[in-house]
């Protein structure tokens, strides 16, 4: 019997003993594709060497220093490297072990700073429905995703939720897509006067939606426009690029794609490329100053924070995809894997919607294509895709809810960078045979 608290407790999973390239494998020696990256983490796959050595490495240097004492070399180069590739006015880098730290340093910081500019009614924050941000309290009551955050809705903040940018559903008939992006960049606005500009601290958003949705790109203009909007009003914007970003849809930041640059940015995921627990909190320079100003001291932190042995993994991970000129092959894999994905599923009676960027891509499982129907819930459409291909040997990231938190289903796909084509059509291969067997 186990005394490891699982995530399930009504069911015993296989133990991982191995990793090789996009393959894991159990103690059975049964091998498995990782075709989501565990949850869009193992961009390098498993087994890096350089990034295994660079570890090594400074564990038989420096282990830890904390930061309430020491810096370290790791951690300056990679916040060095993370800002000379970050977007336009990004100077700073706050290190911390994973996506929902980054997230809630975000947040925090965020207040801190119009608290210290002299504006402390701004304490609202304005986020998406279906949206996701990390499961502390702070994120989670970011977060949009209502099966997530019901039964802690008591300990919740009052944040305000506005429609996300979903063109599957949400855009009109004859309705063009600049169209539609114009009127979902509109509700931030509308929200804005709701509440009153003047208490709102920051809109926050994924740029392309990534666990409670699948791979939701937006649509064409709708981030400069919320751009603008956040400027009109000096509403600070925090994108969450802890799934979508470090390269996961073709570009390092996400958001570069959209030709914006936020105030506030977390990464994660793949900035550890599952080597190490890392992730981190970027901001402008004129939000640093307000603190160095003010205060000086952020009012935050944790123990692990600006870890050495961490960010030596960080930045080998980075250094990798820089110098293995990773980037343009997720564009051109990405485009093999949706072309792939096109041609199974194009016209599959169950798939309603194929969507994504670079190597982050999605299905979204209707009942009826047609009429974009979902399945009802009681079925568990998405978690049967999950077990399917799990048996199949495929890791895939199946997710119900898409809709409403409640309706719809959709698969998520993240796989390593370094996947081949070979390994793109033994995952679409798997893919369908777990989509069939959970809509029949």
């Amino acid at each position: 019997m186990s005394h490891v608290f699982a995530r399930n407790s009504r069911r015993s999973p296989p133990r991982a003993v191995g990793g090789e390239g996009c393959y894991l494998i159990d103690e059975s020696g049964k091998r498995y594709l990782d075709g989501s990256g565990g949850a869009a983490v193992s961009c390098l796959g498993h087994g890096d060497a350089e990034v295994i050595a660079a570890v090594q490495d400074q564990l038989s240097t420096l282990a830890f220093a904390h930061t309430g004492f020491f810096t370290s070399e790791p951690a300056e180069a990679l916040a060095d490297l993370l800002v000379s590739k970050a977007p336009e006015g990004i100077d700073k880098v706050y290190l911390v072990s994973g996506g929902s730290e980054a997230m809630e340093a975000a947040l925090k910081l965020a207040r801190q700073y119009w608290v210290e500019k002299g504006e402390p009614q701004r304490g609202r924050v304005i986020a998406r429905r279906q949206s996701y941000h990390g499961n502390t309290l702070g994120a989670l009551s970011t977060g949009g995703n209502a099966w997530r955050r019901r039964q802690f809705a008591p300990l919740l903040l009052d944040v305000s939720h506005i429609d996300p940018c979903y063109e599957y559903r949400h855009r009109a008939d004859g309705e063009s897509a600049e169209a539609y992006g114009a009127r979902a960049a509109q509700k931030l606005e509308d929200e804005l006067l709701r509440v009153g500009p003047e208490t709102v601290m920051a809109f926050v958003a994924e740029p392309v939606v990534g666990a409670t949705s699948g791979a939701v790109p937006p649509a064409p203009g709708y981030f400069r426009r919320i751009r603008e909007i956040c400027d009109r009003y000096g509403i600070l914007l925090i994108l969450d690029e802890v799934m979508c970003g470090i390269g996961r849809t073709g570009t390092l930041f996400a958001c570069e794609q959209e030709g914006i640059a936020p105030d506030i940015c977390a990464v994660a995921k793949g900035l550890g490329a599952g080597y190490q627990p890392i992730g981190a909190m970027l901001c402008s320079a004129e939000i640093h100053q307000a603190i160095a100003d003010g205060s000086g001291f952020f009012q935050h932190g944790h123990t692990y924070m600006g870890h050495p042995t961490a960010a030596a993994c960080g930045l080998a991970v980075l250094r990798a995809i820089i110098g293995r000129d990773l980037l343009p092959r997720v564009v051109r894999q990405g485009e093999t894997l949706d072309a792939a994905l096109r041609d199974r599923f194009g016209q599959h009676p169950h798939v309603g919607d194929i969507r994504g960027r670079g190597l982050f891509r999605g299905l979204e499982i209707v009942a009826d294509r047609d009429g974009k129907v979902p399945f009802d819930p009681s079925r568990g459409t998405a978690a049967r895709i999950k077990t399917a291909a799990f048996e199949a040997g495929l890791i895939c990231y199946p997710m119900s809810g898409t809709i409403d938190g409640r309706q719809g289903d959709h698969v998520l796909l993240a796989p390593p960078f370094i996947i081949s084509d070979e390994q793109i059509d033994e995952l679409v291969e798997k893919l369908a045979q777990a989509v069939e067997a959970a809509v029949t």
